[in-house]
């Protein structure tokens, strides 16, 4: 009996707010009303019942301002309660795995399940991850010592990926858990080149700098009266500062290069006049380390889409290198052929020396970043262990590629592969 009071209490309460709500328009209609009571001389019965409709418009005015928000709800949650916890694990791109308080798998969603492998409702998770990180965050989480957590956790097989692993509870007593691997190996690797660059450079930085600083000391003690001494420091000390200029140049090309992924499109590069461009700009070097470049050109147009000035520093990167360690040999052969690749056209240019040639296991690391295949005589050579890295950069670019051969003793052929459009 007091529950029906008290529900009769309350709809009269909802009522009277109502009500309260559409007050001014309420107490305009009487205005209304009454006016065309006492002015038109209409009957009681019409101002009763002209009334009443007022109200009843008054309190369906809020009822019908409810309804699109109430329909929205109600849409939303039937939509909601239509889908399990399979189809919303599905639709998640990560690793995802629900567990229980026992640590058993309920259910493992398809990135999971390519990801580890093995996975089945009813398997143990602490037998599946044997990792400490991963058995503390379990721990944690069924214990309810925390409601959610994250580690860091490496699969060392079939291939080795580092996840981030958040952990967490299911709703509100449910006794369910999930477990979400977010993967971090690309940021890791990204980090760890940078990281290595970082080092690199810093390292090739200092070596000169050292040189130089050691040169100044004895210039301003011992060698400070002694001319002979004094010009050969100098010298030294101004190759180290060039070494340390051509180091830094190479870092800003390499830093342009990766801010501009893309080449811009609807220019084209002569080949023939751009390598010999290059020839004659590298005479002086050829003629000091005693090589003489040859020339050997297709006949007809060699013209590839690109731009003039990167594609003049990849092959005076690669001419360069050739006169430099392909010295002994004596020569040095530039080719301009019809490229060999049936599925798209273009050219082949091949740089070839007689030289010392390059050891098999170097070829697939020699466009890496400061890898050098012999480090004293790039050194004494004024390599910066750059200059590989910037042609791969480049030809990137162009939608190009570089390829090596090389044996010991024979020298080594360098070629760029254009396409021609």
């Amino acid at each position: 009996m007091a529950e029906t009071v008290a529900g009769q209490d309350g709809k009269g309460q909802a009522l009277a707010a109502r009500l309260w709500r559409n007050r001014w328009l309420l107490g305009a209609g009487v205005v209304a009303i009454f006016a065309v009571y006492f002015f038109a001389g209409a009957s009681v019965y019409v101002l009763v019942l002209a009334l009443v409709a007022l109200a009843a418009a008054a309190m369906l005015s809020t009822d019908a301002g409810r309804q699109p928000a109430d329909a929205g709800a109600a849409i939303e949650a039937s939509g909601l309660q239509r889908l399990s916890g399979e189809y919303l694990a599905a639709a998640v791109a990560d690793p995802l795995i629900i567990f229980d308080h026992s640590a058993t798998i309920v259910h493992a969603n398809a990135a999971a399940f390519a990801a580890f492998g093995g996975l089945a409702p009813g398997m143990s998770l602490s037998l599946k991850f044997r990792a400490p990180e991963m058995q503390a965050l379990l721990d944690g989480i069924l214990s309810g010592q925390v409601a959610a957590d994250a580690v860091d956790y490496t699969e060392k097989l079939p291939v080795e990926r580092t996840y981030r692993v958040s952990a967490s509870t299911v709703g509100h007593a449910t006794g369910l858990y999930v477990l979400v691997f977010k993967d971090q190996s690309e940021t890791r690797r990204i980090d760890r080149m940078r990281a290595d660059f970082i080092a690199n450079a810093s390292h090739e930085l200092r070596t000169p700098l050292a040189s130089i600083a050691g040169f100044i000391e004895t210039l301003r003690g011992p060698a400070r009266n002694d001319p002979v001494a004094r010009d050969q420091f100098l010298q030294i000390m101004q190759n180290q500062t060039g070494r340390m200029a051509r180091l830094i140049d190479d870092l800003l090309s390499l830093s342009r290069l990766e801010m501009k992924p893309y080449l811009r499109p609807g220019t084209e590069v002569d080949l023939r006049q751009t390598i010999d461009s290059v020839i004659d700009s590298l005479a002086p070097l050829a003629s000091e380390n005693g090589v003489v470049i040859e020339r050997e050109f297709a006949d007809g147009p060699l013209v590839v889409p690109g731009d003039r000035d990167e594609l003049f520093q990849v092959f005076e990167n690669l001419l360069e290198n050739a006169c430099k360690y392909g010295q002994s040999g004596g020569h040095v052969t530039v080719s301009i052929a019809d490229g060999q690749d049936g599925q798209q056209p273009g050219f082949d240019v091949t740089i070839r020396d007689y030289g010392p040639g390059i050891a098999e296991e170097h070829i697939p690391r020699i466009t890496e970043r400061f890898y050098r295949v012999d480090v004293e005589s790039s050194r004494t050579q004024k390599g910066t262990g750059l200059g590989l890295s910037i042609v791969k950069h480049i030809l990137t670019r162009h939608n190009a590629r570089l390829s090596i051969k090389s044996e010991v003793g024979k020298g080594a052929a360098f070629t760029v592969h254009l396409p021609a459009r």
